[in-house]
């Protein structure tokens, strides 16, 4: 009696599209409180203290600072509902993206 071993079908790997990513930036203004611009990194782009912290530092210092990658749709949404937290407020922040 043989053991009939099945037969293994090898499914090679196909080229997958994957969605581009977009860097999102934060710029500097004198008006926006950094206390605000940390909350905002912190609710809004789902960071801890300490790096919301560093990019509200950076972007101060800087002009800019690169915040994070996301699908456009995503970086979309984030940027919308941070424009619109700091507008409700009289505060001019600002966030590009830019596609990597």
């Amino acid at each position: 009696m043989f053991l009939q071993i099945p037969e293994i079908e090898i499914l090679e790997e196909t080229d997958t599209e994957l969605e581009p990513m977009y860097s999102i930036v934060i710029h500097n203004d004198n008006v926006t409180p950094m206390d605000f611009v940390v909350e905002v990194l912190k609710q809004i782009f789902f960071l801890g203290n300490d790096r919301a912290a560093e990019i509200m530092l950076a972007a101060h210092i800087k002009g800019s600072a690169y915040v994070q990658s996301l699908p456009r749709i995503e970086a979309e949404k984030r940027v919308g509902n941070a424009h619109q937290a700091a507008g409700m407020l009289g505060y001019p922040l600002a966030f590009t993206i830019e596609r990597e």
